[in-house]
């Protein structure tokens, strides 16, 4: 069960009220809120539980992710970055950008190319976790400032991956969102360190993971502290080699009918081919996904990273003005 407690009520009494009645608790205080988290198998009427000092209301949550869970905040979480840049239900955001970040003129071009079609907010990869240690894996914490620098001059929110626990401190300042990679999706030890920052996460699916998997790293981190958080279907690795990997669309209904979190997906990474990616795009926004993060590069054939699977700035612009008709014709739906 999920205890809130009222602001600066004592914690004490009502832990050891619950371990009386058979229940373990862990104290969780984030950017918002504290609770207590009780794990337990007795069956007790929750009525007593909240009538103790201090609970300001208590909900009887099954599922191993509990804070996360849609069972007992029914309100969808909305991430708000600031400058009108919101992220969750009732909107659709669009995130856009290269892989990875290559130069400084290439992320002015990338920065017009967004503000002349309304987006604000930029995907680019400084730190690039890669499968040869040959590949460009990016220009690092100096790159990162200069992306920074750029961004704020033009009114853009960064979205960037983070890979270790050592990086986390030093790109605080930098960025406006924190991207957990699907290969760090069940690294515990991130997961923990981006609990205790007051920036916004956002979590890949795992490269063969569930979603119940993907549910329980989000748990990590809203346990560790941070409630800003997103979750992001971006394909899982099946036997199927015609695509680079294969876009659980699936997910997206599923993970709104199971979290309160933002769901984005990422048709880029999700099908791995250039020409099918508006379709997976557009496809996911009918399933009933809050955003989209896809990769645009002015020319994806020189790109430093996944040109294969990169627009390039008139596809991007086609499928941004694609992507709002079609929201917009499944608010009607709705």
């Amino acid at each position: 069960m999920i205890l809130q407690l009222e602001k600066e009520a004592p914690v004490a009494p009502v832990a050891k009220a619950l371990a009386a009645l058979g229940y373990k608790t862990t104290e969780v205080s984030t950017q918002y809120a504290h609770y207590l988290v009780g794990i337990g198998k007795a069956d007790v009427d929750i009525r007593r539980i909240g009538q103790l000092p201090g609970v300001r209301d208590v909900h009887r949550v099954s599922d191993d992710y509990k804070l996360v869970s849609r069972k007992w905040r029914t309100r969808p979480t909305v991430i708000d970055l600031g400058d009108g840049v919101r992220i969750g239900e009732g909107g659709l955001a669009i995130c856009a950008g290269p892989c990875s970040i290559e130069s400084e003129a290439q992320m002015e071009k990338v920065m017009a190319h967004l503000l002349a079609n309304n987006v604000r907010l930029m995907r680019g990869g400084v730190f690039k976790p890669r499968s040869s240690p040959y590949s460009f894996r990016g220009l690092g914490l100096e790159g990162l400032r200069d992306f920074h620098r750029l961004a704020q001059a033009n009114g853009i929110k960064i979205v960037t991956e983070v890979m270790q626990v050592s990086q986390v401190e030093e790109m605080h300042d930098f960025v406006d969102v924190f991207q957990v990679g699907a290969r760090n999706t069940q690294n515990f030890n991130l997961l923990d360190a981006l609990g205790s920052v007051d920036k916004p996460v956002l979590i890949k699916r795992g490269i063969s993971g569930t979603i119940e998997e993907l549910l329980s790293s989000a748990e990590y981190v809203f346990s560790a502290g941070n409630e800003r958080l997103m979750l992001c279907e971006r394909g899982i690795r099946t036997f199927e080699t015609a695509s680079r990997n294969t876009l659980d669309l699936n997910a997206v209904p599923i993970l709104k009918e199971k979290t309160h979190l933002p769901v984005i997906v990422d048709p880029s990474h999700g099908i791995g081919l250039r020409e099918h990616v508006p379709a997976m795009a557009l496809a996911a926004v009918l399933a009933g996904a809050d955003g989209i993060v896809y990769e645009a590069h002015e020319t994806p054939e020189t790109a430093a990273s996944d040109g294969q699977q990169t627009l390039d700035f008139e596809e991007s612009a086609r499928l941004i003005r694609n992507l709002r008709r079609v929201f917009a014709l499944r608010e009607t739906l709705e």
